[in-house]
């Protein structure tokens, strides 16, 4: 087995993980709230990554024979601004999933791959032909998936949706800070950590977890935060080494196929004919949103749920 088709089902295997993990965050929400929820798998996501960023160091030591050297300042920087948008972003995430299906908000949260080289609009680039066309695809994907015969959309779904927005700006950030030369997995392990503060604030606020709750939502808790955000990532940065770009992020966007699946197994989850092609609407548009040039969502990204 060469490196890259091992890269490639490494990557494969990270897709499967995030997908299954909406599927935990929604089991999540019968036992604690979006704050606390976040709260717990955020540590647990940040405590992962901090293994990863040691080995890294003393490997960087090893081959110059002196301390790694990065730009410290922007990375801290960059770990803060980038962890208020993931604490944004996962805190809409995990209200919707308790309103809506995993299968439905693993497909709208995929959204962002259409989004991000729509918002490059702001920042002054061209967008071609061919993603206005994935956004009118992804438009009536979402129409077929989420308005009902009322004309209606449920508020989780709406939700979600604000969430795909957020988690654009968040990967555009993360894009903005990369090219500033920090390092990746120390900028990622601290917006790890600022999401869970920010998250503690707001369940000491607006929540009053039990211990009782949160033992009963453990499992849900440790698979989103160990292997969700922590292996999910490092696996991500490992096989990306020796994977072709565009099969990591086409393989990665399998994610919402993965969570549509699994809340179908899992949950008994049921979709109708009508949603099924909205999902395939969604799909495509994300697929071809790959090949669109210009602004692109990075892979180093940490997927839908970092």
């Amino acid at each position: 087995m060469n490196k890259k088709f091992a890269s490639h089902l490494l990557l494969l295997m990270v897709a499967f993980i995030w997908g299954t993990a909406f599927v935990a965050q929604s089991k999540g929400t019968d036992h604690v709230g979006a704050f606390t929820f976040n709260a717990l798998r955020s540590i647990l996501g940040g405590a992962a990554l901090i293994p990863v960023v040691l080995a890294a160091d003393k490997r960087k030591r090893k081959t110059s024979g002196e301390s790694p050297a990065d730009n410290r300042a922007m990375t801290i920087k960059g770990g803060i601004i980038c962890g208020v948008f993931l604490f944004a972003a996962s805190t809409f995430q995990q209200m919707g999933i308790g309103l809506t299906t995993a299968g439905k908000a693993g497909f709208i949260t995929a959204l962002y791959i259409v989004i991000v080289p729509l918002l490059g609009i702001v920042f002054g680039r061209r967008v071609s032909l061919l993603v206005w066309g994935c956004v009118a695809a992804a438009v009536a994907g979402f129409y077929l998936l989420c308005v009902n015969e009322n004309f209606s959309v449920l508020k989780g779904d709406v939700l979600v949706l604000v969430c795909a927005f957020l988690f654009s700006l968040h990967i555009i950030m993360i894009d903005r800070f990369n090219s500033k030369g920090v390092d990746g997995v120390k900028m990622s392990c601290i917006q790890f950590f600022t999401a869970a503060s920010l998250s503690f604030v707001f369940m000491i606020i607006f929540e009053e977890p039990t211990l009782e709750n949160i033992i009963n939502a453990r499992t849900a808790i440790l698979y989103a935060g160990v292997m969700s955000s922590g292996v999910g990532y490092t696996v991500q940065i490992l096989a990306q080494r020796n994977a072709d770009p565009t099969a990591a992020t086409l393989l990665m966007s399998m994610e919402s196929v993965f969570a549509a699946l699994a809340g179908w197994v899992i949950l008994h989850e049921r979709l109708s004919g009508k949603e099924l092609i909205g999902c395939a609407l969604v799909f495509a548009a994300v697929i071809a949103a790959q090949f669109a040039g210009g602004e692109s969502p990075q892979t180093s990204s940490g997927g839908l749920n970092e």
